[in-house]
């Protein structure tokens, strides 16, 4: 299959799939704080560090497997790659609702970490079936698909974690279990024999992605702005449910109703949006107003006194949506068609780098500022310097894209 014979319902299979893992994913997130307490028996600190280092584990695994797994996927085929991908999230899912203590919790999501996120197929499979001229807005539906599954997930978490912290860890896995049966039956192969290539080891780890990478102009400068940006934003990962129970005492119901309504918002303007905003603006110009709307939702969150204001500034969070897939876009046009899932190998790895750092980084800021011996108790520093952080990553990318126009 190519980009010249797209088939609507292969992207449809994709889209589906990564809305089903985002469900299963979103709705493990309101009950995190509880379980880790229940589990490891600490106070919403010490809670926040763990769970900074409960995605560090996802993060690392996925970072040194994630350029295995789309270089894999350039040799054998995007299906077998992504029927793995969701497996390995039911067993993490299965793992985390039985675990006996935190051990058991580190080797769940180290294991989901391993077999990859099926974001990372699901982009090179994407790539297979549209034009480079189409994929802006194809990325920005992969986008939407998230946050549609984050619409459903958090909430039905945080209905389900009224019965218990372990609960919608069941539900998640069953999810995985009904995508994975789905995806066996259903999926068809996006990447014709004729536009595979070998598989290189040489290639196939992250310092030669990044290698890899230096022969494509304009890749390398983009991924120092993917870097930072994926960083500055894994502030919300990181401290969000524990943040909203520290400063607002929300229960999990309130911690799934935030992050859903965060889902619809992403939803509407990746979804919606991100054609007509491409078409009007383009790719560059879309990118940078999504960054400056995540420099003022940070610094808003951190100044919100309670939920109606929290609302108001997801409103203006939204087109921060953009940026992800206007930089996977950017970036995709610039390698050939054989590449693209070594591409979105290479990006995964970015992302898993930045955000682990950065997930673990903004868990022990918050933990720092919320201890009781700390110069200035506040469950909001985190939100601050992760507005310094997105816009030193706006003035990077005008710098950027000056540079390649140049």
């Amino acid at each position: 299959m190519t980009a010249s014979t797209t088939s609507p319902h292969a992207v449809t299979f994709v889209l589906v799939t990564v809305f089903l893992d985002m469900v299963g994913f979103g709705i493990i997130m309101p009950v995190l704080p509880a379980l880790i307490r229940e589990v490891g028996h600490m106070e919403i600190a010490d809670a926040a560090r763990i769970g900074g280092w409960l995605f560090f584990a996802f993060s690392i695994t996925q970072f040194l497997f994630g350029p295995t797994l789309g270089n894999l996927s350039d040799a054998i085929g995007r299906r077998p790659m992504l029927l793995l991908a969701v497996f390995g999230l039911f067993i993490d899912y299965v793992l985390m609702s039985l675990a006996p203590n935190l051990f058991w919790l580190f080797v769940g999501r180290a294991f989901a970490g391993l077999c990859g996120a099926s974001y990372v197929i699901a982009n090179a499979y994407i790539a297979d079936v549209t034009r480079p001229e189409e994929r802006a807005q194809a990325f920005g539906k992969i986008g939407a698909a998230f946050g549609l599954g984050f619409v459903i997930g958090p909430a039905l978490g945080g209905m389900l974690g009224e019965y218990g912290a372990r609960v919608p860890f069941y539900a998640a896995a069953a999810i995985s279990a009904l995508n994975l049966i789905y995806g066996f039956f259903v999926l068809p192969e996006s990447l014709g024999r004729q536009n595979r290539r070998a598989f290189e080891w040489a290639r196939a780890n992250p310092l030669g992605t990044f290698k890899v990478f230096r022969t494509y102009q304009g890749v390398v400068p983009l991924s120092l702005v993917m870097f930072v940006y994926f960083f500055a934003s894994s502030v919300y990962p990181a401290i969000w449910p524990f943040w909203g129970v520290a400063k607002f005492g929300w229960n999990p119901w309130l911690i799934g109703v935030s992050l859903a309504a965060f889902g619809i918002i992403t939803a509407v303007f990746q979804g919606a949006l991100t054609g007509p905003a491409v078409a009007r603006w383009g790719e560059s110009k879309v990118a940078l107003i999504g960054l400056v709307s995540s420099v003022i939702a940070a610094i808003g969150y951190g100044l919100a006194p309670g939920l109606l204001v929290v609302v108001i500034f997801l409103v203006i969070h939204g087109p921060e949506g953009f940026v992800h897939p206007m930089l996977t876009a950017i970036m995709s046009k610039a390698v050939p068609e054989n590449a693209q899932g070594e591409l979105q190998g290479g990006i995964s790895s970015i992302m898993s780098v930045s955000m682990l750092v950065g997930t673990v980084f903004f868990s022990q800021v918050f933990a720092i500022f919320m201890a009781p011996g700390a110069p200035v108790v506040s469950p909001d520093m985190a939100f601050y310097i992760a507005a310094g952080l997105l816009l030193l990553t706006t003035v990077l990318f005008v710098s950027v894209r000056k540079k390649m126009a140049g």
